[in-house]
């Protein structure tokens, strides 16, 4: 069975016209399947539409939050409910065409266990979008030990044995797609071109977009922490530079009085200072690797079993 995890947050506009596409799509693949609605805290009326359409078509389920969570926990929810063998993420609004579930399904017959889409173009996107876009991948993938596919978005099929591992990672700042990168297992990819919605204007606002991007550096590198201490480093090191520049002026009596001491404490104190924040951003960052609680490692493929393997968590409907 397949499983379909669509996020929608007020489409009213663009649900009922979405399920529609998704349904030809798979009643022509002939697949048993199911289609999960998770309501991010919509305020239009996009939670009675999923259930009305769950009360009408036995393949379709509707979740629906108490409040606003994020697009993010949204796919996470709908996957923890995910009965399927393989899971397919989506959004509603079109821009994750339906035509292309045929062909994520046959690169999973292949023996694919991730196939993540990219965008190569995105229809209805302004050029400061794609300016910013390109150049967010490429801070994320300078400092970050996992790599994120530039143009890689939440439209991906998972294989059950992925999402399993996947489903382990409980943080609460999330970014799907930098887990999803480092997961391994074996994976391929498939390009095409992002459509304008359907209808309606996009829900990620400038404030949302600032929020993701942060999440993203943040849970994927601990690298602006260590980025203090060697600036700490460097403010030493000028210190020092500049402690040699003062005792320079004092022997040649160039100095004003009591500046030279003031000068010297502030350098010294100032880089140490920077040091010890550097130190101390170390050990934050290990505290964070800790604190965010992540799985010591996953197999790809287990022949021993679950008896041979005491800590390998199963998933539970």
């Amino acid at each position: 069975m397949i499983s379909i995890v669509t996020p929608v947050y007020n489409e009213e506009d663009n649900v009922v016209f979405f399920h529609d596409e998704v349904t030809k799509v798979m009643e022509k693949l002939g697949m048993d399947y199911e289609l999960i609605y998770v309501n991010d805290g919509s305020r239009d009326r996009t939670d009675l539409l999923i259930h009305q359409l769950a009360s009408h078509d036995p393949h379709v389920r509707a979740l629906t939050f108490a409040r606003n969570f994020g697009h993010q926990i949204a796919i996470t929810c709908g996957m923890d409910f995910a009965r399927g063998d393989a899971v397919i993420t989506m959004d509603g609004d079109m821009q994750h065409p339906p035509a292309l579930i045929p062909k994520l399904i046959e690169k999973w017959e292949e023996g694919y266990d991730i196939v993540q889409t990219v965008r190569t173009a995105t229809e209805d996107a302004g050029f400061v979008k794609k300016l910013t876009s390109s150049g967010y991948y490429a801070v994320i993938n300078s400092i970050s030990t996992t790599r994120v596919v530039p143009g890689g978005s939440d439209f991906r099929l998972m294989d059950r044995k992925a999402l399993d591992t996947f489903l382990k990672f409980r943080e609460h700042s999330r970014f799907i797609r930098g887990i999803v990168g480092g997961l391994g297992f074996k994976q391929t990819s498939i390009e095409f071109t992002a459509p304008a919605r359907h209808a309606g204007v996009s829900k990620f606002s400038m404030k949302k977009m600032l929020h993701f991007a942060m999440d993203g550096i943040i849970t994927n590198s601990t690298v602006p922490l260590r980025m203090a201490f060697y600036i700490g480093l460097l403010a030493g090191f000028a210190g020092f530079l500049v402690i040699l520049h003062v005792l320079w002026c004092v022997l040649m009596g160039e100095a004003v009085p009591g500046w030279a001491t003031m000068t010297i404490l502030i350098s010294i104190f100032g880089g140490l200072n920077l040091m010890c924040l550097g130190v101390l951003g170390e050990y934050m960052g290990h505290i964070f690797e800790e604190t965010r609680n992540r799985p010591l490692y996953w197999l790809s493929d287990d022949t021993a079993g679950h008896e041979g393997n005491p800590y390998r968590e199963t998933h539970e409907e």
